[in-house]
């Protein structure tokens, strides 16, 4: 595997201080040579201008950078004007997803607003902007936590990528079988685009737990647990999981997973160490 095949997630900072200590994890990642940085995009378009502030900065320290860009929410001219602003930065690289509505919209109703789904989204980039954009997908090994079954799951995925997608990045996951399984029943209805693997280190096991709970990410039950055990321990916290991760990331590899994307939540050390470890440091 070569540096290139590496990607990594930040989220907009909301503070002088969160751009300022962005910078510095930036600096610190940007010698891992990832692919490209990606910046998600809060719900309902909540932190549209920070994306495009922190995008446009990475841009000017000579990265690529992907924003995220979600549908719910948006209305067809809105995301019109947002990727005529992309457009005309030079940004040829999109994650394209359906995202959430803001809280305090109650529970989503997909039978009203402009658009329901992320195929949806992608069908209207490939129709405003052609092939200018190189569009990130999602996908999920362990199935959307709104998904009727794993296979209308596997049956959404199929219509991002025949809407345009041009590649995916996964939920993150701690379950290589998950993965294998899910691409190898991607290919079997002919979806080929790549489909990288995404990577969340483990520092905090609170904070994992709550993350896994609102996304739908399985912990197996003895990481969980030997995790638990540790409670407060947070050094062998993160020592074990850095192995854990670290060995997750090396059967991926072995098993022909085209890429890994980093989630880091805006920190370095982890995703640096693992990095490190799989011989990807620059």
């Amino acid at each position: 595997m070569s540096q290139q095949d590496i990607s990594i997630e930040f989220f907009p900072p909301k503070t002088p201080e969160g751009v300022e200590k962005l910078r510095i994890t930036r600096a610190q990642l940007a010698e891992l040579h990832p692919k490209y940085f990606s910046v998600t995009f809060g719900a309902g378009g909540s932190t549209q201008k920070g994306t495009l502030d922190t995008v446009l900065e990475i841009r000017r320290e000579g990265h690529e950078a992907a924003p995220h860009l979600s549908c719910l929410g948006s209305s067809r001219d809105s995301l019109r004007a947002i990727l005529a602003e992309y457009k005309a930065h030079g940004i040829k690289r999109l994650v394209a997803l359906r995202g959430d509505l803001p809280s305090g919209y109650g529970a989503v109703d997909f039978s009203s607003g402009e658009f329901r789904y992320a195929n949806e989204l992608i069908e209207f980039i490939r129709a405003e902007t052609g092939d200018w954009f190189h569009i990130e997908a999602a996908a999920y090994p362990e199935t959307h936590p709104q998904a009727k079954s794993p296979q209308d799951d596997l049956q959404n995925f199929a219509r991002k990528v025949r809407a345009g997608a041009n590649a995916a990045i996964t939920q993150y996951f701690y379950n290589a079988d998950a993965y294998f399984r899910f691409v190898e029943e991607a290919r079997k209805i002919d979806v080929a685009v790549p489909i990288v693997a995404g990577i969340m280190p483990i520092t905090n096991y609170s904070q994992l737990m709550r993350f896994s709970d609102m996304c739908g990410a399985e912990i197996p039950r003895w990481i969980r647990l030997k995790l638990a055990a540790f409670g407060d321990d947070t050094e062998s916290i993160r020592a074990f999981g850095l192995d854990v991760v670290t060995q997750l990331c090396e059967r991926l590899l072995a098993g022909g997973a085209p890429g890994l994307h980093f989630y880091t939540l805006n920190h370095a050390a982890a995703t640096a160490a693992i990095c490190r470890r799989l011989n990807l440091a620059g």
